[in-house]
């Protein structure tokens, strides 16, 4: 979805070329996204940040309020903290600028397609930084024994990330998340996962 139709356009043959995807709509607008993704139920948008009307956030978290299912990659002019948490917060897999080549694109569309997560290492590198610096002060209170990166850690869960989606948007192994997690239930002397967000999100964790 993208309000410019040479860029639109010229993306969505290139998308088509590769035979594991078909592209079955297009918009210019947020609300037009909104719409074709209620016309065709997509798998997998591509989502421009900067639309004329709602903003390509509003659409996402739309999009995927009524359609959990559909999986949103962000493509965008920018480079901002504030757009990237954005993004993410919005329910975002992955964020990709548009300088992007079409090997790197088609690459991003199919980590995101079997449900993985995509940022360039840089972006990843200040996503979690980002992702660190916004947990509340009362979440730091509420676990004063857990790490910066646990915290980081947490708040991903809480937000509804699996642990391999957790590893590759901290770009750590699945084993180092894992160990994190253990650290993580032991510290806050919880039995399961389903505990641990309960508290996280009653700590103001998780993005919500």
């Amino acid at each position: 979805m993208d309000d410019h139709p040479l860029f639109r356009e010229g993306l969505a043959a290139a998308v088509n070329l590769d035979d594991a995807f078909t592209v079955v709509g297009q918009a210019a607008c947020a609300d037009g996204a909104m719409a074709e993704a209620v016309r065709t139920g997509p798998d997998l948008v591509m989502m421009d940040l900067a639309l004329p009307g709602r903003s390509g956030l509003e659409a996402t978290r739309r999009i995927l309020c009524d359609h959990p299912d559909i999986r949103v990659l962000v493509m965008t002019m920018s480079e901002d903290d504030d757009s990237l948490l954005a993004a993410v917060r919005a329910g975002a897999r992955g964020y990709l600028l548009k300088g992007a080549g079409r090997d790197e694109i088609l690459r991003a569309l199919h980590t995101v397609a079997r449900g993985g997560a995509v940022f360039s290492p840089r972006m990843a590198e200040r996503l979690g930084a980002l992702v660190g610096a916004s947990g509340s002060a009362s979440a730091k209170e509420a676990f004063p024994t857990l790490t910066a990166r646990e915290l980081e850690v947490l708040d991903l869960l809480a937000a509804g990330l699996g642990y391999r989606q957790i590893a590759q948007r901290l770009v750590v192994t699945d084993k180092t998340v894992r160990n994190h997690v253990g650290s993580i239930f032991a510290k806050l002397q919880v039995r399961d996962r389903a505990q641990a967000i309960v508290r996280a999100r009653q700590a103001g964790l998780g993005g919500e």
